[in-house]
C-alpha cells in the first residue's frame, strides 16, 4: 500500500496512486476525523479526476464533523436506493412503452407514438399517473388548442387517457384522481362532390402518372374503404374467386368482409404487382405510410376544394351515392362502411330520406298525370 503523507491541513493526508485517464501518478486524498467517539477515515477525492485539493479535503472533513455532509459511501448507498426507487416507479414513459408493445404495429400505432413523443412525453414522461394535476392537463389542452384542431387535441388526451388506465387495469400504478375533459367536437363532416366534381377527378386520376395514388383513390371511391386500410391491403386479403375483401382491424375493431364489387375488381386485376405482399407497397415493399404528396396533386389538379380529403372525402361519396340512390337501406350502408357505432352511419339519414321522397312522388305524379289526361279527355269531349 503506497505511503501517507500528511498535508499542512490537520487530519488530511493523500496516497500516491496510479493516474486516471492520464500518464503518471495522482494524489488521492482522505480525511481522518472523530465523530460520536469513533474514528473515521474516509477517501474524499482524487487529485485530476476529482479536481481535489488538500484544502478541499480540509472543507470536507468541516462538513463531515458538523454533520453538514454525507460520505461518499453513503452518497453511493442513496443513489443506489433512489436508482431501485426509479425502477420500481410506473411513470408515464415505462407505462407507455409497456401499452405500446401490446399494441399491433401499423399506422394507428405510428401516429400515438408521434403524439406522445412530441406532446405527452416532454412534459408528463417521468411522472406517475398519480402525480398528474388536473390543471397540468388543461393547460395541456388549452396550449395544444392553441395550434391543434379539437379533433386533434381529443386524440392526444385520450392517448394519455388510454396509457394510465392500461396501468391502472394491470395494478401498475394508481389511477387517474380526475377525469380527463377533453374539447367538444363537432365530428360530423360529410364530404361529398357534385358530378362535375366527380368528373373533374376522374379525368385527373386517369391522367396522373402514379399508379399506386390513383388507384388508391379509385378503391376509395368504388368501396369506400379507409386510408389505413389501403395501406393495410394485402394480395391474399382479395378473394377474386368468391368476390370479398377481408379488411384487417378496420379502425381497431374485429377483422371485417366487404364485397368485391365489378369496379374494384377490376382496378385490382390490373393493377401491378410486385415483390411485398401489399397492393399498395410503400419503401422496401414494407407497409405505406403516407400517400399524402400524390393525391393532393390530383386533388388540385381537379380542381378540388382545399379541404376536401382525397381519401376520406372519396368514402363519404362513396356512402353518399348509395344513400341518395334509395336503393341501400342504413344497415347495409353501415355493414358496407365497417362502421362499428351505426350512429355513425346516420350522417347519411337526410340522403336516404331524399330519395325516398323523390320515389314517393313517383306515385303522385302517376296519379297526377291520370287526373290530368281525364280532364283532357273531358274538355275535349265537351268541345
Amino acid at each position: 500500500m503506497a505511503t501517507r503523507v500528511k498535508t499542512p491541513y490537520p487530519g488530511v493526508y493523500y496516497r500516491e496512486a496510479q493516474r486516471i485517464g492520464g500518464k503518471g501518478t495522482e494524489k488521492v486524498f482522505y480525511v481522518v476525523f472523530k465523530k460520536d467517539g469513533k474514528v473515521h477515515e474516509e477517501k474524499v477525492g482524487r487529485q485530476y479526476a476529482d479536481d481535489m485539493t488538500a484544502a478541499r479535503a480540509a472543507l470536507i472533513r468541516g462538513e463531515r464533523i458538523e454533520g453538514k455532509r454525507l460520505s461518499r459511501k453513503e452518497i453511493r448507498e442513496r443513489e443506489k436506493a433512489q436508482k431501485e426507487a426509479q425502477a420500481k416507479r410506473w411513470t408515464l414513459d415505462r407505462l407507455w412503452e409497456n401499452y405500446k408493445a401490446g399494441r399491433k404495429p401499423g399506422m394507428s400505432l405510428y401516429i400515438d407514438e408521434g403524439r406522445y413523443k412530441k406532446y405527452i412525453k416532454p412534459i408528463f414522461g417521468e411522472k406517475e399517473p398519480k402525480e398528474l394535476l388536473l390543471l397540468d392537463v388543461d393547460r395541456l389542452k388549452f396550449r395544444l388548442l392553441k395550434k391543434l384542431s379539437p379533433q386533434s387535441v381529443k386524440h392526444v388526451l385520450s392517448l394519455l387517457e388510454r396509457i394510465t388506465n392500461f396501468g391502472a387495469s394491470r395494478n401498475l400504478c394508481d389511477p387517474l384522481p380526475f377525469k380527463i375533459k377533453k374539447p367538444q367536437v363537432n365530428n360530423i363532416k360529410t364530404e361529398d362532390l357534385t358530378p362535375e366534381q366527380l368528373a373533374s377527378l376522374l379525368k385527373a386520376i386517369n391522367k396522373d402518372s402514379n399508379i399506386q395514388a390513383a388507384n388508391m383513390m379509385r378503391m376509395a371511391l368504388f368501396t369506400g374503404m379507409r386510408r389505413g386500410e389501403l395501406f393495410k391491403l394485402k394480395w391474399n386479403d382479395i378473394d377474386f374467386h368468391r368476390g370479398f375483401i377481408h379488411i384487417r382491424d378496420p379502425k381497431g375493431g374485429p377483422n371485417q368482409t366487404i364485397p368485391l364489387n365489378d369496379a374494384a375488381r377490376e382496378v385490382l386485376s390490373s393493377h401491378p404487382k410486385t415483390d411485398s405482399d401489399f397492393v399498395f407497397p410503400g419503401q422496401n415493399g414494407r407497409q405505406r405510410v403516407t400517400v399524402n404528396k400524390a393525391v393532393n396533386r390530383i386533388k388540385k389538379r381537379a380542381g378540388l376544394p382545399e379541404d376536401f380529403r382525397p381519401l376520406h372525402g372519396l368514402r363519404h361519396v362513396y356512402a353518399s351515392m348509395l344513400a341518395s340512390s334509395g336503393q341501400v337501406d342504413l344497415y347495409t350502408l353501415q355493414k358496407l362502411l365497417t362502421h362499428k357505432d351505426p350512429r355513425m352511419t346516420t350522417r347519411y339519414t337526410h340522403l336516404r330520406d331524399d330519395a325516398l321522397k323523390r320515389a314517393s312522388n313517383v306515385a303522385g305524379n302517376i296519379v297526377q298525370d291520370i287526373v290530368n289526361q281525364k280532364k283532357e279527355d273531358q274538355e275535349a269531349s265537351n268541345e
